[in-house]
């Protein structure tokens, strides 16, 4: 049995996302469920009729509003970034992720302070650094945890929420599920607190000021996301 109301009786489908975008066939007409009115369509379209020109075949075809998704998986308009905010400043991604360090960070240290892990180990005749396995065990959940939750919820974590910008879905703008806020969180946190934190962290979110045309960092491109502003 069909799950979708009745004709006529005025209940319209749940928006799942306010965010996400619209494809031409469903933004909103004048009724008729046609664009042409009581016209036939051109080139003699519809049921039974011959293909549109150019070989377009439906909206995925090569003539139709939508193109190839080039991470192969799947089909959206040609220009992913159509009807989208504009993308966020690499400066300003920057700054909100060094935000979100302190923050989650302060929190580590509380943690694993209170628990007696510790980076640093001192005793009254040297001084042995050695990195905690534990304390990076510790940092890297609640990193991932921090990042998953929020981008998964509302795109934004506290520190892109404080610079206006959020994360999206590269192919139709709608806030990233949790499958992909983990995969996006797990390729940026993982490698920085375990063994290669200022390198990783570097080449990882810097790789956003070089890339076109999405500015996306490797965690956008292993979640198929990119960042946009939101003023």
């Amino acid at each position: 049995m069909s799950s979708e109301p009745p004709p006529g009786s005025g209940q319209q489908p749940p928006d799942d996302d306010p965010f996400r975008k619209r494809p031409p066939d469903e933004q909103p007409g004048d009724g008729t469920g046609s664009p042409y009115g009581s016209e036939p369509p051109p080139y003699g379209g519809g049921p039974g009729g011959p293909p549109p020109p150019y070989g377009g075949g439906g909206p995925n075809g090569p003539g139709g509003p939508y193109g190839d998704d080039p991470y192969g998986g799947g089909s959206y308009p040609t220009d992913p970034l159509a009807g989208m905010p504009p993308l966020a400043d690499s400066v300003m991604r920057t700054l909100a992720r060094i935000i979100d360090m302190i923050l989650v960070g302060v929190v580590v240290w509380l943690l694993t302070w209170g628990f007696g892990v510790n980076e640093y180990d001192v005793d009254s005749d040297r001084i042995e650094i050695g990195k905690s396995f534990w304390q990076s065990a510790v940092a890297a959940v609640l990193y991932i945890a921090y990042d998953t939750v929020l981008t998964a919820r509302t795109g934004q974590t506290l520190g892109k929420k404080l610079l206006r910008m959020r994360v999206a879905n590269l192919d139709n703008g709608a806030t990233p599920s949790v499958q992909n806020a983990l995969a996006r969180a797990a390729v940026l946190w993982i490698p920085f607190a375990f063994c290669c934190a200022c390198v990783w962290t570097a080449v990882c979110g810097g790789w956003s000021f070089f890339d076109r045309p999405y500015k996306q960092g490797l965690h956008d491109k292993a979640a198929k996301t990119v960042v946009v502003s939101t003023k």
